[in-house]
């Protein structure tokens, strides 16, 4: 049976590695995404088949009823949310993971202080290394989630607010490090350690702006796959400690990725707050004026163009207007004109988050380009159309040394010969730095409601 459990946990893994890398590419997405779930199925099924667990009935009927309820409020949840709402979504269920695997260490350490100590000295340093993690990972991706659905509105810092999470991280060690090394933990201890971690985990996030959160989304990502490994070595269970390494890796190279596309260290986004989350713009001398375009002009100026790039920004999501900006890219190539989509890493509130909507609206994938592909572009550009973008089309990370944003690799929008940006009002970015693009000499502001402005260039170019 043990040699079964083994197959099965190494093919669990398999799919584990193999729907990863079938993720890569949104066209083998949905595959990959089936291919791991059958792989995390196929590894929840034959736990129960572990030496001594059926012998533990009312257990069973536990974890049993556990995977329902949880599985039943995924699959509700799952259904029912917006595809605005979609980062918020994965912040939460990065940190149930986390929640999950410091639950764990939790159950294992008050063993320990209950006088079992079959862990050993190295899994008991693992276990308790879990556990901080794991905790700071789910009460950390609990404040993302806070600040994304809107339940917390500023940036909240504390006086001395680094010296506050230095000395809080520190003691939370030394507690730590006092279960892991000893013998002698009392049940009060682990609580002690656990509050620490939790509180640590709040503390670190409230103070982080807005505009960092996808680095923060993909950060904690992978401190849950860090957590699950560890605990995976607690309990010897293979599947966990694979599926915990693959993602931890992968969210740490997706952390390094979205960092590089904000030129942001991530010592600086745990520790130094980017964007105000306020909308209000940093006082900036800026040249020119914002030249406002009605929505029949801008339809004619790209009916008469050769090549058009969208450019998609979470203003975008926030209208639901993906759909109609399929319908314009659709008639835009009746008239024989190239469409393009151009994305910023960083675009939208998580990592893909533009080029998940665009493919439920159904454009097709081979005219969604990334930043290094499109940029070269823009000068041969007739029209850039910005649809609720902001921060990542702002010319001034590159040439304003001055500015919070500057080294940021950013889309030339402000390169092609026209611009047209829609938004829906005067404010600033996410960030609170006020954008040049929209005062240069070839952009025309075009007002509104997304969904609601892409309506009307639709309508002007059937009346062509």
């Amino acid at each position: 049976m043990s040699t079964f459990i083994e197959i099965v946990y190494f093919a669990a893994a398999v799919l584990f590695i193999l729907g990863l890398k079938q993720m890569s590419s949104p066209v083998t997405a949905r595959g990959g995404i089936v291919w791991a779930g059958v792989g995390m199925v196929a590894a929840s099924l034959v736990a129960f088949l572990e030496p001594g667990v059926l012998a533990h009935l009312s257990n069973v009927v536990l974890i049993v009823i556990a995977i329902a309820v949880g599985s039943a409020a995924a699959y509700v949840t799952a259904k029912r949310v917006q595809m605005t709402d979609m980062p918020q979504m994965i912040a939460i269920y990065n940190g149930m993971g986390g929640g999950a695997a410091a639950a764990i260490a939790a159950v294992e350490l008050v063993k320990l202080a209950g006088g079992d100590h079959s862990l050993g000295a190295t899994v008991q340093v693992l276990a308790v290394l879990g556990g901080l993690i794991g905790a700071v990972s789910f009460s950390g991706s609990a404040i993302a989630f806070a600040k994304l659905q809107g339940l917390i509105r500023k940036t909240i810092r504390l006086p001395m607010q680094g010296m506050v999470n230095l000395s809080l991280f520190v003691a939370t060690l030394i507690v730590g490090g006092i279960i892991g090394f000893g013998t002698g933990a009392s049940i009060e201890m682990v609580l002690i350690f656990f509050v620490m971690a939790l509180v640590l985990g709040v503390l670190v996030t409230l103070p982080i702006g807005g505009a960092d959160m996808p680095v923060v989304i993909s950060l904690f990502n992978a401190f849950t796959g860090l957590a699950v490994a560890f605990e995976g070595f607690v309990l010897e269970n293979a599947a966990m400690i694979i599926a915990g390494t693959v993602v931890g890796s992968s969210g740490t190279l997706l952390t390094q990725l979205m960092a590089k596309a904000m030129n942001r260290q991530i010592s600086k986004v745990l520790f130094s707050s980017f964007g105000t989350d306020s909308g209000v713009a940093v006082e900036e001398d800026i040249e020119g004026s914002m030249k406002e375009i009605e929505a029949n002009d801008a339809a004619i100026m790209m009916a008469y163009a050769e090549k058009v790039v969208i450019i998609p920004g979470y203003g975008m999501a926030v209208a639901q207007a993906q759909h109609k900006v399929q319908e314009l890219t659709q008639l835009l190539e009746e008239r024989g004109i190239t469409v393009k989509f151009a994305i910023h890493p960083v675009a939208g509130r998580m990592p893909g988050h533009m080029n998940v909507l665009l493919a439920e609206a159904g454009v097709e994938y081979d005219k969604i380009m990334d930043l290094d592909e499109i940029n070269p572009e823009f000068p041969t550009v007739d029209v850039a159309l910005v649809i609720g973008a902001n921060d990542v089309v702002n010319p001034v990370a590159r040439t304003n040394p001055d500015s919070p944003i500057y080294g940021m690799p950013v889309l030339n929008a402000d390169k092609a010969k026209n611009c047209i940006v829609i938004k829906r009002g005067k404010g600033s970015g996410f960030s609170g730095i006020e954008n040049h693009l929209f005062y240069a000499d070839n952009t025309r502001m075009l007002y509104g409601d997304g969904q609601k402005a892409v309506g009307e260039l639709v309508a002007g170019l059937k009346q062509l």
